[in-house]
């Protein structure tokens, strides 16, 4: 099939999107001014710090899936940034979304039992909430949203270097 013959506001889209992110034309890019990009674990702790946020604001609107998908990122963000910052890691060093599980307790984050839990929790139910034929309940993501909090909070309370956490800041 020739790439013509698929709809011009898919290939316009698509070409837009690709451009956006290569940050081609369209001068100076607006950028998420939450992020912090002073350090790479200050950069992953305030992208989990603004994933609980957009949580927050989809509470009560029956958005479960969202919310699940963005707490496991929001768990994974935090757990990265403590590898960043505490264990000497390199931004490429998570390959891929368990990775941050096993640093946990490779790092003395969490405990063996802990880490494994939550890897068997993603391995299951992120990958049957979002890819399977599972409908993600109300129950499900308000566990998943305390448990990325708790994730995140103590977390944040591990940094030595305090004061980037804008969970705080947002509920202002």
């Amino acid at each position: 099939m020739p790439r013509e013959s698929d709809p011009r506001t898919i290939r316009d889209a698509l070409d837009a999107a690709t451009d956006a992110f290569n940050e081609e034309g369209f001068g100076v890019p607006t950028r998420e001014p939450a992020i912090d990009p002073e350090a790479d674990w200050k950069t992953q702790l305030t992208k989990a710090c603004r994933l609980l946020a957009a949580v927050d604001r989809l509470d009560g609107h029956d958005y479960f899936t969202a919310t699940i998908e963005l707490c496991f990122g929001a768990t994974e963000r935090s757990v990265e940034a403590f590898a960043l910052a505490e264990g000497g890691d390199e931004l490429g060093d998570s390959r891929d979304h368990t990775t941050c599980y096993d640093r946990a307790s490779a790092l003395g984050l969490l405990s063996p039992e802990t880490t494994i839990r939550l890897r068997q929790l993603y391995d299951t139910n992120r990958t049957d909430s979002y890819y399977g034929g599972r409908r993600p309940t109300e129950r499900q993501a308000t566990a998943m949203r305390t448990l990325s909090g708790a994730v995140h909070g103590f977390v944040t309370d591990q940094l030595r270097e305090g004061g980037v956490c804008l969970c705080y800041a947002d509920t202002q």
